[in-house]
């Protein structure tokens, strides 16, 4: 499926990205991966942290090319982080162990399934991967949304 077939069926909006507002969302990513680092807090917390900032580069990639996940429709993490290959590039079995990480959030948010050791260091690994490609991808793609080429 296309971005515009998502845009075609309400999953996504049109959206103009602004530098300031990437680089906002690039900053708050990266404090949350910083607290998802710390030891201290529960480990449903740091997964929280940690898979905040792949929805953060996710929604990064949405806008980059023109668009926004309809937030007021359900499955809005499932489409961003599914948009991913289309967006950054990202291919196919990362998306699929990203995917896996969204089940995990969603049963430890809506059912209280506890979050294993293994689970959080695992988003902390996906989550550090994909924010570093998101700042690269923007460089080579999108510099004009850092601030440079002006």
């Amino acid at each position: 499926m296309t971005l515009e077939n998502l845009l075609a069926i309400h999953r996504l909006q049109a959206f103009e990205a602004t530098p300031g507002g990437v680089l906002r969302l690039l900053a708050s990513a990266e404090r949350n991966l910083a607290d998802a680092r710390i030891a201290a807090l529960s480990a449903d917390n740091r997964f929280d942290a940690a898979y905040k900032t792949l929805m953060q580069c996710a929604m990064i990639g949405l806008w980059a090319k023109g668009y926004r996940t309809a937030t007021s429709q359900p499955g809005h993490h499932q489409t961003a982080l599914q948009a991913l290959p289309k967006t950054l590039g990202l291919d196919q079995d990362t998306v699929i162990v990203l995917d896996a990480l969204r089940k995990q959030r969603n049963l430890n948010d809506y059912e209280g399934d506890p979050v294993s050791s293994a689970a959080v260091k695992e988003c902390i690994a996906q989550a550090e991967a994909l924010l570093a490609h998101t700042r690269r991808w923007l460089k080579q793609h999108r510099p004009d949304l850092l601030g440079a080429g002006k």
